[in-house]
């Protein structure tokens, strides 16, 4: 691959049923491409996690992809209300999901500590009241 692939997507807010579509068309793309089974399933899992929360916390936003030869970086932009304890919030089981979020099976707390889990490297911006951009990179 010579050229990188960029994908855009946008996440819209509260609609749990279209949650998931941009990791899972990512995912397929991907997989078409012939990018090894192990890569895609990190892809798809940490992409899916972020993805999720930008739903149920972050009034949407938009996600950005790139797939170059040796790596495929995932960039997730929301205008939420931004994260106020990061080191809270990387802690498996911690979250500010409300009753009727948990209800519907998600709000685990296992979001921020999967992207992580799933990624090489990964780095949080936030800024309280004007949003967070969560950088992920997994490499080929």
């Amino acid at each position: 691959m010579s050229d990188s692939i960029k994908l855009h997507y946008t996440v819209s807010p509260d609609d749990f049923t279209r949650a998931g579509e941009a990791s899972g068309d990512v995912k397929s793309k991907l997989k078409k491409m012939g990018v090894s089974p192990e890569v895609v399933r990190k892809v798809a899992i940490a992409m899916y996690e972020g993805e999720i929360n930008m739903v149920i916390h972050a009034n949407g936003g938009d996600i950005d992809v790139e797939v170059s030869e040796d790596c495929i970086t995932m960039i997730l932009a929301d205008k939420g209300p931004g994260i106020a304890d990061i080191e809270q919030a990387m802690q498996a089981g911690w979250s500010t999901a409300p009753d009727n979020v948990r209800s519907l099976g998600f709000g685990a707390g296992m979001g921020l500590p999967n992207m992580k889990k799933y990624t090489d490297d990964m780095k949080i911006d936030t800024v309280l009241g004007v949003g967070t951009t969560v950088t992920m990179r997994i490499d080929m």
